[in-house]
């Protein structure tokens, strides 16, 4: 990618080389790490429309070798072979983990059902690593117990917190690093996207927060850090029949140091037929010394739309900084989540999101439900142990 600025004189063209080094080192920064050896064979469990359009498509992209496939229903496990070419297909998912040629494990079930899973895949040792959909169960002392069968056995398991890999992600996360826009002030993550519920979450009544806004809640400490204290508010949403808490939500992280971080996230975002529709996700962070903002391209799925950023800061006036790529959160951002797994079975390291992290991202989901509940605001502490 090349870039062109106004410059006069060496000062200005000393800091458009500086500049042009920093838009490529934020590119590059958007890209995961990948293994050395990419043909660890993988056994997906699971067989929904995210196996189906996100990880497989991904894993084929990036050259990585998934072999096996089960699911309650053979039949869709037979359109994905059919689709994407794996080998085998098992009704049964501890024959799958039984199998000694697979050697990473990639859940992809609803959040009740991967505790069993974890358990029984870390009996075997065969099994090199795991990676769990989020959220990994849906208490945070469910999670904890998936944390510690890791420790146990000596596995690795990650969790699929794949926005952290959205490239507007990854760049506002480089900026930070590199201190550009000073002490972070103000951040607020606004989402008006109609979200097509999967049928296993009317068990639940608990909804948007577990399923959608976890994403965010993830985002926030993964850029911030964990906050000192939380509080939601939310109301239905008007176009789901089943019971269900939290529809609407706005959801505020308080940090230490006086900085607010609010989610917003209204999947009602008027769906009615034949009006106009506005969907679109936005987040925008300030700081003492700069301001970014962008937007994820997933609400135009299945067009692929690239996330996009720019930001400004006193280190460089006057301009807008805008780095480019051309991949995208669905489905180039779930290379990066299996990617970092097997990296770490590779390095005998701990994955960027490790269950253990992953699981103070649910603890953060529980306390927006107290916060609902008993309305008011709720310590973290509270929730940990």
């Amino acid at each position: 990618m090349e870039y062109e600025f106004p410059l006069e004189g060496n000062l200005q063209k000393q800091e458009g080389k500086d500049v042009k080094a920093l838009l490529k080192n934020t590119e590059d920064a958007t890209f995961p790490k990948l293994p050395q050896n990419k043909l660890f064979p993988i056994g997906i469990i699971g067989a929904g429309f995210i196996v189906q359009n996100c990880h497989l498509v991904a894993y084929k992209k990036a050259g990585f070798n998934p072999v096996a496939i089960s699911s309650l229903s053979v039949e869709k496990c037979n359109l994905v072979v059919a689709q994407h070419g794996l080998k085998k297909v098992y009704a049964d998912w501890h024959e799958l983990i039984d199998d000694e040629e697979i050697e990473v494990i990639d859940i992809a079930v609803p959040p009740h059902l991967q505790l069993d899973i974890v358990k029984y895949a870390c009996s075997k040792t065969h099994i090199k690593g795991i990676l769990c959909q989020k959220p990994s169960f849906m208490t945070y002392e469910g999670a904890k117990e998936i944390v510690q069968l890791g420790k146990d056995s000596g596995k690795p398991i990650a969790v699929n917190s794949n926005m952290r890999y959205d490239q507007s992600i990854r760049a506002l996360k480089y900026f930070l690093d590199q201190n550009l826009m000073g002490d972070p002030v103000l951040a607020t993550f606004e989402q008006r996207a109609v979200s097509h519920w999967q049928n296993f979450l009317e068990q639940y009544q608990k909804l948007t927060i577990f399923s959608f806004s976890i994403h965010q809640l993830d985002i926030l400490r993964y850029l911030f850090g964990n906050p000192k204290a939380i509080t939601a508010v939310c109301r239905t949403d008007p176009r789901t029949k089943f019971k269900h808490t939290d529809g609407i939500v706005q959801l505020t992280y308080q940090y230490e140091n006086g900085m607010r971080a609010t989610i917003f996230d209204d999947v009602w975002a008027w769906p009615g037929e034949p009006c106009k529709k506005d969907t679109y996700s936005r987040w925008r962070v300030e700081g003492l010394d700069g301001m970014a903002l962008g937007e994820i391209g997933w609400p135009q799925y299945p067009e692929i739309c690239p996330s996009t950023f720019k930001a400004t800061c006193k280190k460089y006036p006057n301009l807008w900084l805008e780095p480019k790529w051309d991949t995208a959160w669905f489905p180039d951002a779930f290379i990066g989540t299996m990617a970092n797994l097997l990296c770490t079975i590779e390095e005998h390291s701990q994955p960027e999101v490790t269950a253990e992290d992953h699981s103070i991202s649910i603890a953060c989901a529980e306390a927006c439900y107290i916060s609902i509940a008993e309305q008011r605001t709720v310590l973290l502490e509270e929730i940990l142990f």
